[in-house]
């Protein structure tokens, strides 16, 4: 059993190392992670200089690019074996609804999901760090059961954990995305040149939070695991399209 590491904080992230212990044990472990923070990089791949890879006294891989970066590099040219799996995580704070567009944590595991490797990314909805053990849990047990049970086709999901002890948790749910609400404004300031500086807004609040979405589960202490897809074809619409272009 093969099993690639990456995330999206970087690779001192605490996150990580709680995953990378978690997971020991079941299979040959390789970690190949951001040299620094890159949480909201999405998919971005970069194609304007070379990368390098570097190893880290713990036997951890950092790369000087994104996520998506970090997991192409290691399946196109650097293992000899392809991974059974890619886990990336534990992010340090939720990816839930509109989140998973922009996270760079969901990005490394959908780099491997493209590349047909069954992929998750697990995040711990929480800033405080209390409960990364937990988290860690909830990866072994689904990593355990893909060792067990694989799926029949190549499986991306999304998993969110309640920042709680794991004996609290109150299960796991498969669930959908919800949807938040606008972002809020931008945060203007002056720097220290008197230049207008612009600080990203906080996510909105949730919107579409209701029964069955990852909000709701996580609110009622549950662990959320939601199965995503890459076709943004909006299905519904073609046929409409069609007829508007006649």
């Amino acid at each position: 059993m093969r099993i690639l590491l990456s995330n999206d904080d970087g690779y001192l992230a605490p996150g990580l190392l709680h995953l990378a212990e978690s997971l020991s044990g079941l299979g040959e472990i390789v970690v190949v992670a951001p040299e620094r923070n890159h949480s909201g990089a999405s998919n971005s791949l970069t194609l304007d200089r070379p990368l390098s890879l570097r190893q880290a006294g713990n036997g951890f891989y950092y790369v000087n690019g994104t996520p998506t970066d970090c997991v192409h590099l290691a399946v196109t040219g650097m293992l000899d074996n392809l991974p059974d799996i890619v886990v990336s995580g534990i992010n340090h704070g939720a990816n839930m609804g509109d989140d998973t567009i922009y996270s760079g944590t969901v990005a490394a595991a959908t780099e491997g999901y493209l590349l047909g490797i069954p992929a998750l990314a697990i995040s711990l909805a929480s800033y405080y760090e209390h409960n990364f053990p937990a988290a860690g849990q909830i990866a072994r047990q689904l990593v355990e059961r893909f060792i067990a049970s694989p799926p029949s086709e190549a499986t991306l999901l999304n998993v969110n954990v309640p920042d709680m002890p794991f004996s609290e948790l109150s299960g796991i749910k498969v669930t959908r995305l919800g949807k938040r609400h606008k972002a809020e404004p931008v945060i203007k300031v002056f720097s220290p040149r008197r230049e207008t500086v612009y600080w990203i807004g906080a996510a909105g609040a949730a919107q579409d939070a209701g029964e069955g979405t990852d909000f709701h589960a996580l609110a009622n202490g549950f662990v959320s695991v939601t199965p995503l897809q890459i076709d943004l074809t909006h299905q519904e619409q073609l046929a409409a399209i069609r007829a508007w272009l006649k």
